[in-house]
């Protein structure tokens, strides 16, 4: 078995395993307190523990062999889950120890993510990028619609503890297979952890495409997590117009949009990138007006099928300008860069949600959320390396 399937089926076991995970907990939050706060609490502590550790993560991913990296990450979620079904399974949950546990969480993905960015573009040659990209797109996008019915399943009939035992199992798999893919030894640096942060920056800030992404996802990720990702567990659980069951068959239609688009993607070639990757991150306003608006199940989950496609435009769009554009012993860094500014503002926004919904009418709330996406999204466009950006003479499209 090649390098790149074994590295395939490792991310394809953790990517499946992690959206139950996050189905898990936000359900067992609720069950604990039915608040937003209390979700957008727990939410926002695993992003702050990813965002306080992320440069550092991006500097260790450069150095250190980057499969030892995140095996080791892989190890300590696996405990750190444990722990947080021991708790759900003795009844003695709080959410102060499910923030607690949830920003090791965080953290602990704050050097995997990193590393992972890096892997792909060392195993296969340009001419196959886009379409190895398009296939890692795909099984997370299959994840994404497999993962949250089975933790549903899970959850209604044997309690969200059973969905994170089954993400444990899942890393403890996963690292076996990681360790049989080959990589090259990470390029030996004599400088200072200082140096080698700087040297990520100046890599970040010299691309005005890159650095005007990211600012810009850090406002679209706020709203999204916001959003979608504490209004709309928060609506299911309370609106019977939409409910548990049907929040995930819309969560399951905007993955099947994104498992579509990535098929075309394998034989489409994205010739501009970044145009039509924001193009597709607008459409997402569309869901998201309509949850506020009128949160029917099956206009919803048409809606979202359209946003999830979009979004794999863009997705699968931005990691070519990536691994095109970005000298491949920097990607750790000037990855971190980019995920540090993206989710930036993300715990910010999940506490503004969570705090909006209990002050504010939803619907107004989400109205408002729909039209600030869309503005902020299409704005990119007016900048010329964003609009302009090709692919790489090499890639061969």
């Amino acid at each position: 078995m090649t390098d790149f399937r074994w590295f395939f089926l490792a991310r394809a076991l953790t990517m499946i395993t992690a959206s139950m995970s996050s189905v898990a907990i936000a359900f067992a939050v609720l069950g604990i307190s039915n608040d937003p706060r209390a979700l957008s609490a727990v939410l926002a502590a695993v992003m702050i523990g990813n965002i306080t550790f992320l440069l550092i993560g991006g500097v260790v991913a450069d150095r250190l062999p980057r499969a030892l990296v995140i095996q080791t990450c892989w190890a300590v979620n696996i405990l750190t889950t444990g722990a947080m079904a021991t708790l759900i399974f003795t009844g003695v949950a709080t959410i102060p120890l499910l923030v607690a546990l949830g920003a090791l969480m965080g953290a602990s993905s704050a050097f995997v993510m990193p590393a992972m960015q890096a892997i792909l573009p060392q195993l296969v040659t340009p001419e196959v990028l886009q379409r190895a990209t398009a296939s890692i797109s795909f099984v997370r996008a299959a994840s994404t619609i497999g993962g949250p019915v089975i933790a549903g399943i899970l959850v209604a009939t044997a309690g969200p503890a059973w969905a994170l035992v089954v993400e444990a199992a899942g890393l403890a798999c996963a690292i076996p297979m990681l360790a049989m893919v080959r990589l090259p030894p990470p390029a030996r640096s004599g400088s200072s952890l200082f140096r080698d942060l700087r040297d990520g920056w100046n890599a970040f800030r010299s691309r005005t495409w890159l650095w005007v992404i990211v600012v810009v996802f850090g406002l679209l990720n706020a709203i999204h997590i916001g959003a979608w990702g504490i209004a709309g567990p928060y609506i299911a659980k309370n609106d019977p117009a939409l409910g548990v069951t049907g929040w995930g068959w819309v969560l399951g239609a905007e993955a099947a949009g994104t498992l579509v688009m990535t098929l075309v993607l394998m034989r489409v070639p994205l010739r501009r990138p970044l145009r039509y990757g924001m193009l597709g991150v607008a459409a997402f306003a569309l869901p998201l007006g309509l949850l506020g608006w009128h949160p029917a199940v099956v206009p919803l989950a048409l809606l979202a099928f359209i946003a999830g496609a979009g979004n794999d435009v863009f997705s699968t769009g931005w990691q070519l300008a990536l691994f095109e554009h970005v000298p491949r012993d920097m990607l750790s860094r000037v990855s971190s860069y980019d995920m540090l500014g993206s989710f930036l503002a993300m715990p910010l926004g999940t506490l503004i949600f969570g705090w909006l919904l209990t002050v504010a009418d939803a619907r107004v709330v989400l109205m408002t959320a729909s039209i600030l996406f869309a503005v902020i999204a299409l704005g990119t466009l007016l900048v010329p390396s964003v609009f302009g950006m090709r692919r790489a003479p090499d890639a061969g499209v």
